[in-house]
């Protein structure tokens, strides 16, 4: 990645800044422990681009392409819209029985957005992941019900390299 592309995408953070279900079963994958010296700080996510982003400070630090929610288009604010959330969240969990390989929880909904959901009488769903991706989804493009999806050698990668409590930008 170029130092341009760099300074593009974190001035579009700052911009934006200011401004599938995870499924249980047995597990599918050689389980790898988080790496304690991991180097990633946090992660951007940008929807329109289907682009994921674990970075270091201000340096990427891996890039991934993106499978998401079956109608990405907009915030996630009710259960079964298949939207992907925006904003910021936190890496809360992982799952290493997922149905998908491995997942990493993301801290969706937060307060506000349980608010809003409750304020139009609905559930704002939830159980949000990173998660790897079955063979008869691989190259279905956008598939899950609000989650991110990524080969399963990635969320293996994923998996090892993200600390809990780290930030993720989630962009439109």
């Amino acid at each position: 990645m170029t130092d341009f592309t760099r300074r593009a995408l974190l001035g579009g953070a700052a911009l934006s800044m200011a401004a599938a279900v995870a499924g249980c079963g047995r597990p599918q994958a050689t389980v790898v422990a988080p790496d304690p010296n991991t180097p990633v700080t946090h992660l951007l996510a940008y929807k329109s681009s289907r682009s994921l982003y674990l970075m270091r400070n201000d340096t990427v630090v891996r890039s991934y392409n993106v499978g998401l929610g079956f109608q990405p288009v907009g915030h996630k604010q009710f259960e079964g819209d298949g939207k992907t959330p925006e904003g910021t969240y936190v890496m809360d969990r992982r799952n290493p029985r997922s149905a998908y390989h491995l997942s990493v929880g993301i801290s969706y909904p937060n307060p506000n957005d349980r608010l809003y959901a409750a304020e139009h009488g609905r559930s704002p769903g939830g159980d949000i992941f990173i998660h790897g991706t079955p063979q008869e989804f691989v190259g279905k493009g956008d598939w899950t019900v609000g989650c991110f999806a990524v080969s399963n050698a990635e969320i293996e990668e994923i998996y090892r390299l993200v600390p809990m409590g780290a930030r993720i930008h989630i962009f439109a």
